[in-house]
């Protein structure tokens, strides 16, 4: 057998026939064996027995994707939504949400323990979601004019791939939009908002956009909803054509009229980032607010928020307790976006500063704390490595407590440093990324114990995965 594949790693187009997949092996990934060598298998559960065809294949390693199910896992389960393999949005639909959360228990536990490399305590069992579908508070649809088609549409006249479409992005294609029917990802209106506004655009030949040749009228739009009932909806433009923007969004609000604040950006750019661009209120008052227990929070159009508004209640809940405040403590808030794990845990400290490195990121925070009669926290813009110094540290105190919730690439290695200068007696570590968070405790473990870790899931049927760690300095 090892000569066989040593053959094979020779030649092209390889397809290893009835592998069983045997377990689960993180990222959304599952895992088959061949004399030892681990071939990663996308889109299969454990227990599938498959033909997979290679898309990289190494010595020791290999990944594919499946190209013919010769029997199918028990704990296999039907995907709710028809869009499920196409879109890219929910990779693991066609696994019970219990059996998801065995799997992201499983990827935190080994990851900690192959990169962090350090002592753990027992880790909590995860928090999983009590409402799996319609749980995300922001989406964002892409309209295109090339529609990917699915197997059952490639032989139907109805269907072309040079049609105007509304949805999402297909996985590994930047250009083809597949056509939402029925997104399962947010609630209502969320499919109403997008379908008025596609049947009108057609009616009306507005020109769908054309990501290759940068053209096209209608390019994408953002909707958000909130537990408060507060609807913002942000209509993107390619084109400054102002009698057909008023004609679309006066239509859109007379049939949803559950929207409470409508925007437009125009973007004439070649990316969709809206960083730079300034949207324009067409109706309302161009914000909204989302309430985190009872705190609230002020929320534009290009604001960052948790996608996930009762699921994120959870998470900060456990980030409270891991910083065991008893009211004395100055807590200083790393990474702290607009603030909203700051105000969270506000009530159960003597004072919050906050540091972000974007500063209308800062804005917002500044505003969400004066919304909630916060007037202990205070909210600086900057590069943490570069404001935590000795004179800052006079100023504002030193940290009692330290909550840093970095982005999915980690903390840079200077500010693992800094941290440790720090010597704050207890640090919680929020991560969208248990990989680089391991890598940061192995760093920290010279002054640090893992002292308590609890996965959160915040996004079901996708392989991500939040983690909360608590630390404590080394006697």
């Amino acid at each position: 057998m090892g000569d066989y594949l040593c053959a094979l790693r020779k030649k092209k187009n390889i397809v290893l026939e009835k592998l069983l997949v045997e377990n689960y092996a993180a990222e959304g990934k599952s895992l088959a064996r061949i004399d030892g060598k681990v071939i990663f298998i996308e889109r299969a559960v454990p227990g599938d027995v498959v033909d997979v065809r290679l898309t990289k294949n190494k010595k020791d390693w290999a990944e594919g994707c499946p190209l013919y199910f010769h029997s199918l896992s028990v704990d296999r389960v039907t995907p709710f939504c028809s869009h499920f393999g196409v879109c890219g949005g929910c990779q693991w639909q066609m696994l019970p949400y219990k059996k998801q959360l065995e799997y992201k228990q499983k990827q935190v536990e080994e990851t900690l323990k192959r990169i962090g490399k350090v002592q753990l305590p027992a880790i909590s069992k995860i928090a999983g979601c009590d409402k799996t579908e319609f749980y995300r508070n922001k989406i964002e649809y892409t309209f295109g004019n090339k529609r990917y088609l699915q197997k059952h549409e490639l032989k139907d006249p109805a269907f072309s791939t040079e049609q105007p479409v509304a949805g999402f992005h297909a996985k590994g294609f930047f250009d083809k939009i597949v056509d939402i029917e029925t997104c399962y990802l947010q609630a209502e209106p969320t499919n109403a908002i997008r379908l008025t506004v596609k049947k009108f655009a057609l009616e009306n030949n507005f020109s769908f956009y054309d990501i290759k040749n940068h053209k096209g009228f209608l390019r994408t739009i953002q909707i958000r909803i909130c537990i408060t009932g507060d609807v913002m909806v942000n209509v993107v433009m390619a084109e400054d054509d102002p009698e057909k923007r008023n004609r679309l969004l006066e239509h859109l609000l007379k049939e949803v009229p559950a929207i409470t604040t409508l925007l437009y950006t125009l973007n004439t750019k070649f990316n969709d980032s809206l960083h730079d661009l300034e949207p324009v209120v067409f109706f309302g008052k161009g914000w909204v607010i989302e309430k985190l227990e009872d705190f609230q929070f002020k929320i534009g159009p290009k604001s960052f928020f948790q996608t996930n508004t009762k699921q994120a209640e959870k998470l900060y809940r456990i980030t409270r307790e891991f910083a065991e405040l008893t009211g004395k403590e100055t807590v200083h808030d790393l990474y702290c976006g607009t603030g909203s794990i700051g105000i969270f845990v506000s009530k159960l400290a003597k004072k919050i500063i906050g540091v972000e490195i974007t500063a209308a990121a800062i804005e917002d925070a500044k505003e969400n704390a004066a919304l909630n009669n916060i007037s202990h926290a205070e909210f600086f813009a900057g590069d943490v490595i570069k404001i935590c110094d000795d004179i800052f540290f006079s100023d504002h105190g030193k940290p009692d407590v330290i909550i840093t919730d970095p982005p999915r690439a980690g903390m840079h290695e200077k500010l693992v440093k800094k941290i440790l200068d720090m010597e704050a007696p207890i640090i919680v570590y929020v991560s969208c990324n248990p990989a680089t968070q391991a890598r940061d405790l192995n760093l920290m473990d010279e002054k640090y114990t893992v002292t308590k870790v609890q996965p959160v899931d915040m996004f079901p049927h996708t392989h991500h995965i939040e983690n909360v760690v608590q630390l404590k300095l080394k006697v």
